[in-house]
């Protein structure tokens, strides 16, 4: 990818619009839509349904996981009193991912002011508070007992958005979706906190090709980069 494109995509994501971000030939082979979460309307979240068809994902940064003590479910999953209560999380412990080692996930959240929590206006809600709300207490310095505090008071688990936790180090370490997300959002300045959906074919079986989501950006103005670009934007900050 060029330079230009690089910085395309940094300045939409710095105005709250959207970037297309392709993993790696080497690794999922996957195009993400993604949008900063604090940009979240119904209309954001209705885009992402429809036109990308995997998994709608929040991803955050370890340091934000860090403020709201968020565990990996990986990690929660074999904790050993809980194994010892519900056995059969031993058996379906991930062990066995074939493009990772292991899983970004943690809680899923919805806000407490939505109902079911699945609807375009609920995820929206869900999805846009946790970004302000995670901007205004990193802005505060608050403390990790203010931050649950925080988030238990706007927030319940199980939700309708699906949280996932950078690897600490970021694409030093891993070099991910999660991590991948929540790097344009730091190249961009933006809360890392950043809400996208894998783009899947019309038929639901497998990943959109490469030069069919670099088409839909292009069709619609919607910058597109590599995993590659982000990871050199950031090694060279």
């Amino acid at each position: 990818m060029s330079e230009s494109a690089l910085t395309d995509a940094i300045s939409a994501f710095r105005d709250g619009n959207p970037v297309l971000v392709f993993d790696s030939d080497f690794r999922e082979r996957e195009t993400d839509l993604l949008w900063p979460a604090t940009a979240a309307t119904p209309e954001v979240m209705r885009q992402l349904r429809k036109d990308c068809g995997g998994l709608l994902f929040l991803a955050i940064g370890d340091d934000v996981g860090e403020l709201f003590d968020l565990p990996y479910l990986q990690d929660l999953h074999t904790n050993p009193t809980i194994l010892v209560e519900h056995p059969v999380l031993d058996v379906l412990i991930t062990d066995d991912l074939r493009y990772d080692t292991r899983s970004a996930f943690t809680l899923s959240l919805n806000h407490r002011d939505t109902f079911t929590g699945i609807t375009d206006r609920d995820r929206s809600l869900t999805t846009r508070r946790f970004g302000e709300l995670t901007g205004e207490l990193v802005e505060t310095k608050a403390k990790r007992e203010q931050a649950i505090t925080a988030l238990g008071a706007e927030f319940r688990t199980p939700g309708h958005i699906p949280l996932c936790r950078e690897s600490p180090g970021g694409l030093a370490t891993r070099q991910g979706h999660t991590e991948l997300a929540v790097a344009i959002a730091r190249l961009s300045g933006n809360v890392a906190c950043t809400i996208g959906a894998e783009m899947l074919q019309p038929n639901g079986d497998g990943a959109l090709p490469f030069e069919e989501a670099k088409k839909y950006g292009q069709e619609r103005g919607i910058p597109f980069v590599s995993g590659a670009d982000l990871l050199a934007a950031m090694d060279n900050q």
